[in-house]
């Protein structure tokens, strides 16, 4: 499998260098493979760290938003700019273990299942604070009960996935925690792989809790509205008599 790794990252200086290394590791062997960064806007020196690393491992391409746009818009510049069919995404803080990374391609390997578009991460063990777990089973129990994606994690951030069936999905902000909900509405499946999570050793989340709360409730309503909206034609080309 030739796969491209994005990684969305926002000061993340004294987290990228180990997981770069930890890429290279897991992905050495593949036939081919290449690793995005995308410096979200960094306030710190992450961008200099990366270029930094860029000497060290050819397969290492950084792209650089000049201002923050946020972790979605990250993952879909680095799915644009990528160059092979297959794409893996980790969040930038370490938390997600690049060693998982072939394990899910040895899922999707062992399917048979053409439409299969998408495996998706499940971190059956949180390394987290016990409201952090509390607020994510609360969210993805919400999300799985309006949208019926029988994804058990939809917010993890380790994931692989076909590049031109996301890129045909409806873009929008915070897309990256419904993927599973769209690819099903477009006529691809999904499959959830246990993942291992560890615990962050260094910055801090991006995110809050009421604020992640607030704003899911809008992406709900709006992924609704999509779904409402979305036909799935089955096409029959009639030859000439």
């Amino acid at each position: 499998m030739k796969i491209s790794v994005v990684v969305p990252v926002h000061n993340e200086t004294d987290n990228v260098e180990t997981l770069i290394a930890e890429i290279h590791q897991a992905l050495k062997d593949q036939e081919a493979y290449e690793m995005i960064f995308v410096d979200d806007g960094s306030t710190d020196d992450t961008c200099a760290k990366l270029l930094q690393a860029m000497q060290q491992y050819p397969a290492l391409r950084v792209l650089k938003h000049q201002r923050g746009c946020g972790q979605s818009r990250a993952v879909h510049s680095g799915v644009l700019a990528a160059r092979f069919p297959w794409i893996a995404t980790l969040d930038g803080d370490g938390q997600n273990d690049p060693a998982d990374i072939p394990n899910l391609i040895a899922a999707f390997q062992q399917q048979n299942d053409s439409k299969l578009w998408m495996l998706a991460g499940f971190r059956h063990k949180r390394n987290d604070t016990g409201w952090r777990k509390f607020s994510s089973k609360f969210a993805n129990g919400i999300r799985q009960a309006i949208l019926h994606d029988d994804t058990p994690d939809t917010g993890c951030g380790l994931k692989l996935f076909l590049r031109d069936k996301f890129l045909a999905l409806p873009y929008f902000d915070h897309i990256h925690r419904f993927l599973p909900a769209l690819i099903q509405m477009a006529g691809g499946h999904v499959i959830s792989v246990k993942v291992n999570h560890r615990s962050r050793n260094f910055g801090q989340s991006k995110y809050g809790t009421l604020d992640r709360l607030m704003v899911g409730i809008v992406d709900i309503l709006g992924v609704i509205w999509l779904k409402k909206r979305h036909s799935l034609p089955v096409i029959e080309e009639i030859n000439r008599g």
